[in-house]
């Protein structure tokens, strides 16, 4: 679904969510009388679980967006091995193969990708703009963070992940 120009990607979980619980009014409904007086506040809630997760989507994307043209000026394109402690808070772009895809189907993915100096780990907090699978070679824009909020290894936040032609 595309909303102005940000093409908005609901995951499978929201959509499973929604189904199951228009599954259960409508079972619910058709059992009990009691629940059809109550129709006019339970449809609109179901309605927002389907409501809420495209907004977010359509949110953080549109950011995601917003920011990829500062990343593709500041960004420094480095080797993954050279990704330390020092670079957190750095932009910079990375060139290698995706070895592992996790979390695709939550939108919010993370890859692991490596070059001939070593791998890292890449997380999208948001669903990508093309489907990258294992063994494509992409280029990551983004962000040396933290695994965990203050601690941990390095890794890359990554605003934007593309595949690149193999040479």
């Amino acid at each position: 679904m595309k909303i102005g120009n940000v093409d908005v990607k609901v995951s499978i979980v929201a959509i499973a969510v929604f189904v199951f619980f228009t599954l259960l009014l409508l079972v619910a409904s058709l059992s009990s009388p009691q629940v059809q007086s109550q129709l006019i506040w339970l449809i609109p809630a179901l309605f927002m679980l389907l409501v809420i997760p495209i907004a977010l989507n359509y949110m953080s994307r549109s950011q995601y967006a917003d920011l990829l043209p500062h990343y593709e000026v500041e960004a420094k394109t480095v080797r993954i091995k050279l990704i330390n402690e020092n670079m957190v808070g750095k932009p910079v772009r990375i060139e290698g193969v995706v070895e592992r895809v996790y979390f695709q189907f939550l939108n919010r993915p993370q890859y692991l990708v490596a070059d001939r100096s070593g791998a890292i780990s890449v997380k999208m907090f948001t669903s990508p703009d093309e489907d990258v699978k294992v063994n494509d070679v992409v280029e990551v824009l983004g962000q040396v963070i933290h695994r965990y909020i203050v601690t941990g290894d390095p890794v890359v936040n990554c605003v934007s992940i593309r595949k690149i032609k193999k040479s």
